[in-house]
């Protein structure tokens, strides 16, 4: 692994990743989110923007202290360098970060870096232990390679809004980004798992991701249904197509999400809501009998529960191992990951400079996640990165 530029007095990282440099040239939300949580692991990431900086800096509002959050919410514990690719000195520095990296993230169009002499190509002909990570929108093949990448066009592209939506109203996209999150985490896994091989080997290789193939991926039981089922899902609203109670049902103060996913479930549910007899009833058996008559179904569950508040069922419901919860907006989400224990807001950054931040998901128990850096200033780091760029192989 390459020693990268720690800068004076910054915290070292300790993850499991720690002594491995990343060189970002990504933007947006995939590659970014990406190279998040390879930074969060402990691996040194170098942000490389252009003069202008990642595009997601001016999407706002919501902004905090002027720097818009959609930024902040993906580029922490990065070092940020502007480089002008146009600029000899500029495109030199980038050549040799790339030289010396171990992990390369870019999302240009494909093909769009090979006239800088930055392709996977070029680059692994002085670096041959590279693992170089190609995220697109649509492939790099002739018939997407000039597509454009954008989350909501494969929204739309892949079917995921055809199935989004009330029946028979407008489709929908996902209120997130999913398919670039999808990539991002496709183009992790992609990355460590060449970087395992190149353990054994010593070579490095092209990783390639693309957002549709991770939407056909990622759909998983809906592309399924065509693919080996020979049937075109349509919209259902909050309904499943394969099982039934699995959806929002009103309570005297609003939706509970009920999923009682076997018939083991349905039971308990069916006791707690003090009627048993559905239960045993021939139309309610099994879960095939119950997705077939939902619609009886549905409203004899709906009167029970329209006489209490919904987190008074919520209480009773999971006590009796019955999985359900409420809808809940994205403040109480939080505060509710707090109320369980998993400390979801964190801190990045030390001494006044921390930025709030939601942890990262996975944990360890020997090599703590940490959260050392705040998401970077354009060019906040450039000084001290192209110093340590011309001035050999250790850190400034």
């Amino acid at each position: 692994m390459t020693s990268g530029p720690v800068g004076a007095g910054a915290p070292p990282p300790r993850g499991p990743l720690a002594g491995l440099l990343v060189a970002d040239f990504s933007r947006i939300l995939a590659g970014p989110y990406a190279t998040m949580l390879l930074a969060d692991l402990g691996a040194e990431v170098v942000k490389v923007e252009g003069p202008g900086g990642d595009d997601t800096r001016t999407w706002q509002p919501p902004v905090r202290d002027g720097v818009s959050t959609y930024y902040l919410g993906v580029n922490r514990n990065k070092r940020s360098v502007a480089l002008d690719l146009e600029d000899d000195a500029d495109l030199a520095a980038a050549r040799e970060l790339a030289r010396r990296a171990d992990v390369l993230v870019e999302n240009f169009k494909p093909g769009g870096l090979a006239r800088f002499g930055l392709d996977h190509a070029s680059v692994a002909a002085t670096n041959p232990g590279i693992v170089y990570a190609s995220i697109s929108g649509f492939g790099s093949g002739p018939g997407g390679r000039s597509l454009p990448g954008y989350d909501l066009i494969v929204q739309a592209i892949s079917g995921l809004m055809s199935l989004t939506g009330d029946p028979g109203g407008d489709p929908y996209r996902a209120g997130v980004a999913v398919f670039d999150v999808m990539a991002g985490l496709h183009a992790t896994i992609g990355v460590l798992s060449a970087l395992n091989l190149r353990h054994r080997t010593g070579r490095g290789q092209h990783v390639e991701v693309n957002l549709l193939s991770s939407a056909l991926s990622g759909m998983v039981n809906q592309t399924s249904a065509y693919v080996a089922g020979d049937v075109v899902p349509f919209r259902m609203g909050n309904s499943h197509p394969s099982l039934f109670p699995y959806e929002p049902l009103p309570c005297a103060d609003g939706d509970l999400i009920v999923t009682a996913g076997n018939d083991g479930q349905f039971g308990r549910l069916c006791e707690v809501l003090g009627v048993p007899e559905l239960a045993q009833d021939p139309r309610f058996l099994r879960n095939e009998d119950r997705t077939a008559n939902r619609a009886e179904l549905r409203p004899l569950l709906v009167e029970r529960l329209g006489t209490r508040s919904k987190m008074d069922w919520f209480r009773e419901i999971i006590a009796a191992g019955v999985p359900c919860g409420p809808i809940n907006t994205v403040d109480q989400g939080v505060a509710f990951a707090e109320e369980v224990g998993l400390d979801p807001v964190v801190t990045a950054g030390e001494d006044g400079a921390g930025i709030p931040s939601i942890r990262n998901p996975i944990r360890f128990s020997d090599t703590a996640v940490d959260y050392r850096l705040p998401p970077p200033a354009l060019d906040e780091h450039g000084e001290e990165i192209r110093r340590w760029l011309t001035d050999g192989e250790g850190t400034p």
